[in-house]
């Protein structure tokens, strides 16, 4: 149970070799989010998965460009059709990426796509699973993720590596609470893992492999773990406490985004979803 970031990998020294261009895509654990002192309710860091991946692929002498065009509460209504945070209403996340890959139609480059968790994520406000609302947002999923996957591979050159990642549930973290917490936690691995299946069905349509994200936090182990200051708790507990700051104590928790060691952990389902030479 000890994780390694990744960036601890790169050697001093190595030579950078080829570069070649990372384009990353999605919400905000996109790009790194997570409390700070400065900021105890979030801010973009330069600790998360994609910086580990450039790390990685440095170590092995590979240098990647990184372009990071995620936005917090991205959608994928919001990512076709602007309307999120960082984009005006005359420009979208997509359209910036389609614009970005256009440009680099000649170069080989790697794309992550992390979208998909902010349509469900309202569906399950103050502990309670709105099951219509979840249905509706799994459709759009199905809808507009297609659209998107199929717009970004349409602008890409053919040296272009596209990676999908699916979703861990941090709300397993709210089973330490236990009574209606509990009942809370154990329902939304269900909504997760619907919204899984529909997440690796239009990227497998796509012919586009998936980060396992949700297996690399162990989502579906229920063994036994100790966790600190609780005691002995599933498996799928542990890591959502242990890889996210669900179980910090205010003001930097709970919050459902990864900490350093859980975006090393995704960095790690991406390594495992890239095909040579990354």
């Amino acid at each position: 149970m000890t994780f390694v970031g990744l960036a601890s990998m790169t050697s001093a020294g190595a030579d950078p070799g080829p570069t070649y261009f990372y384009l990353d895509l999605g919400g905000s654990a996109s790009v790194g989010f997570q409390p700070t002192p400065a900021n105890p309710r979030g801010i973009q860091t330069s600790h998360g998965y994609a910086n580990d991946l450039v790390a990685y692929e440095a170590a092995h002498g590979i240098h990647l460009h990184l372009r990071e065009m995620g936005c917090r509460g991205e959608t994928t209504a919001t990512m076709l059709q602007s309307g999120a945070n960082c984009y005006d209403a005359d420009h979208s996340q997509l359209e910036e990426a389609t614009n970005f890959l256009s440009g680099h139609h000649d170069r080989e480059g790697i794309v992550t796509l992390d979208v998909g968790f902010n349509n469900v994520r309202p569906c399950l406000a103050k502990q309670i699973v709105d099951e219509v609302c979840v249905e509706s947002a799994l459709d759009e999923i199905q809808q507009e993720l297609p659209l998107i996957v199929s717009d970004l591979q349409a602008a890409a050159g053919p040296r272009v590596s596209f990676v999908g990642l699916d979703h861990y549930d941090p709300y397993l973290a709210y089973e330490i609470s236990g009574g209606a917490s509990a009942t809370f936690a154990l329902e939304t691995t269900d909504v997760v893992n619907r919204l899984n299946t529909v997440l690796q069905d239009v990227y497998a349509d796509a012919g586009v492999p998936v980060a396992q994200v949700d297996q690399a936090f162990q989502g579906q182990d229920l063994s036994g773990a100790r966790l600190r200051g609780v005691g002995e708790v599933p498996e799928n507990v542990w890591n959502a406490c242990e890889l996210t700051w669900m179980c910090q104590p205010a003001p930097y928790g709970p919050n459902f985004h990864p900490n350093d060691n859980g975006y090393a952990v995704i960095a790690s389902a991406i390594v495992s979803a890239l095909h040579p030479p990354w």
